[in-house]
């Protein structure tokens, strides 16, 4: 059986490992891993990462365009 600290281990690795890929946010990423945000960016930037803002993708980009401007309205 795992103990906690291994557990801990393997669900920070996995969340800096899906952030990194795209696939969680910067909050979600640091909620999976059981850390705030502010404490999930200094373990990124610890292991070499830069934390990412703002859509990575153009369809990302569109969407976010896509509810402004329906806040707009």
């Amino acid at each position: 059986m795992a103990s906690s600290s291994s557990e801990s281990s393997d669900e920070l690795a996995t969340a800096v490992g899906r952030y990194v890929l795209g696939d969680l946010s910067l909050g979600r990423a640091a909620k999976a891993a059981g850390l705030s945000r502010w404490e999930f960016e200094e373990v990124l930037e610890d292991a070499g990462f830069t934390s990412l803002y703002g859509p990575r993708t153009d369809d990302q980009l569109q969407r976010e365009i896509d509810v402004a401007l329906d806040l707009y309205e």
